[in-house]
């Protein structure tokens, strides 16, 4: 069966999370994909365990270990190793329903093509309740950011991008001891250069986790604000709107803060800005710090 897509999932010590992402991807309706497993310097019996996986030969796996670096260092790796047309990322601690790869190749046929960043699909928790709102009538096509600001739809959604386009654009920086730069700032370059297409179908379940980054993200802007400074640097030149940018410019001064950055406006792709923002982002970098040590 040819193979269309790629799910990649990066890990760190998961290995019974990751069972499960297993046991869902064995259960899909159509086979016709690839699992990348992208072990982040996992201690526990991850590698063990993906290796009874492939020997049992129920799905086509490659697995990759690195010395851990953090999700985007895990993400730089998958890219590198695609060769599928589309690929998904599926974390560890996430699951997809028994027919999300078949919907994705039956949207992909009818729908899409090389003018298409990819799908943009929908999350649902583990009782199927989809997360945020749903997306535009199906064979929409927008950016992320414009269903954020013309469409107004929050919440979660599954990104499918089209391999091509993704491998196209430069990877996540990597500072030297810091373990985040947000994922975002791939999807917003992905922006730049497509639209998505809008699928309102569930393809992923979600599972938050306590030390996951989606429920530590305050505290990270400490533990790597250089990875924030250069992703605020990149948002505030791509803002669809005025208010958009002056929250960009204020989280980069927090950033700059905490970085000592003394030369952070001369840093600045919009150096007016972050001068208005400076005030804004002092009284933020105290909220901030006092709710990132609260916990």
């Amino acid at each position: 069966m040819h193979c269309k897509l790629t799910i990649f999932t990066p890990t760190y010590n998961r290995a019974e999370l990751l069972t499960r992402t297993y046991k869902s991807l064995c259960g899909q309706s159509c086979k016709a994909f690839k699992w990348v497993i992208i072990d982040d310097g996992s201690a526990d019996n991850t590698a063990e365990l993906v290796c009874e996986w492939i020997r049992a030969a129920s799905l086509s796996i490659e697995y990759y270990y690195k010395p851990n670096g953090g999700m985007h260092t895990a993400h730089n790796l998958a890219y590198e190793k695609l060769t599928t047309e589309l690929n998904v990322c599926i974390d560890s601690d996430d699951i997809m329903p028994p027919d999300a790869v078949e919907n994705i190749l039956a949207f992909w046929q009818a729908h899409g093509d090389s003018s298409c960043a990819g799908i943009v699909a929908l999350d649902a928790d583990f009782e199927g309740k989809v997360l945020g709102d749903m997306l535009p009538k199906d064979g929409t096509k927008a950016t992320m950011m414009e269903l954020e600001h013309k469409y107004k739809i929050k919440g979660d959604k599954k990104l499918i991008y089209r391999t091509e386009l993704i491998k196209s654009l430069p990877p996540y920086p990597e500072f030297e001891g810091e373990r985040l730069v947000p994922l975002s700032y791939k999807y917003r370059l992905a922006d730049l250069q497509a639209p998505l297409l809008a699928m309102n179908k569930i393809v992923c379940n979600v599972e938050y986790q306590a030390e996951g980054s989606s429920n530590t993200i305050v505290r990270q802007y400490f533990q790597s604000p250089r990875g924030f400074a250069e992703y605020r640097k990149m948002c505030m030149c791509n803002s669809l709107s005025f208010k958009r940018r002056f929250i960009d410019c204020a989280q980069y001064v927090v950033s700059s803060i905490i970085l000592k950055n003394k030369k952070f406006l001369q840093e600045s792709p919009k150096k007016l800005l972050t001068l208005m923002a400076i005030p804004a982002g002092v009284v933020l970098y105290f909220w901030f710090k006092h709710k990132a040590f609260l916990n």
